[in-house]
């Protein structure tokens, strides 16, 4: 939004609301004649981010809506209703969404996660420990399936367990690794790969 605009629009809201001038000068934390000339002399030639939004606050508006930055647009990740297991395994009986989160669209494009495959779930036990804590949430990518990294976590099933685990391939079999248990193996075709943890959402 430029000058013209930003003034523009300021009027129009100021004629909605029935605002005094120098009330929206005290409003901003500046002397009562800051808001006229801003308006009428160009002084200053934009609205600093500060009292932006203070105004914009206080005429119960958007920050965008006087020329700041328009909000990121937000996604909502589904957290669904079982846990992933960090200890000796735990059997996964129920999908459902039970709550969402809100992520900025652009937070899961940085972490390269498609809307559409992102889920957080919940983590019970403590073989994972330190990575994992019993009580985390993780965001799972349900789009990268092909383990690779020995380093990335994992939300895999077998049989009717649910698990989060490192996985190394060995011949025909994955190795199933936990940070501070025994390691356990499986054949290729017992394990389904469901999604790659890539982020660890912890409660201080």
């Amino acid at each position: 939004m430029d000058e013209a605009g930003q003034r523009a629009a300021l009027t129009a809201l100021i004629a909605r609301e029935g605002a005094t001038l120098a009330t929206l000068s005290r409003v901003a934390g500046r002397n009562s004649a800051w808001m006229q000339q801003y308006l009428r002399r160009g002084t200053p030639r934009l609205l600093p981010e500060r009292e932006r939004g203070l105004l914009a606050a206080f005429l119960g508006v958007a920050d965008s809506a006087l020329g700041g930055p328009e909000p990121a647009a937000m996604v909502r990740v589904p957290r669904l209703a079982l846990a992933v297991s960090a200890g000796p395994g735990r059997f996964a009986i129920d999908e459902r969404a039970v709550a969402s989160a809100g992520y900025a669209a652009e937070d899961l494009d940085r972490l390269g996660i498609r809307a559409g495959d992102a889920a957080i779930l919940d983590v019970a036990g403590q073989s994972m420990e330190p990575t994992l804590h019993d009580g985390d949430r993780i965001l799972v990518d349900r789009g990268r399936c092909v383990p690779g990294d020995d380093r990335a976590i994992w939300v895999l099933r077998l049989d009717d367990e649910l698990l989060a685990k490192r996985l190394r391939r060995d011949g025909d079999a994955w190795r199933i690794v936990s940070d501070n248990a025994p390691e356990r193996r499986a054949a290729l075709n017992e394990v389904e790969v469901l999604g790659r943890v890539v982020q660890l959402i912890r409660r201080l």
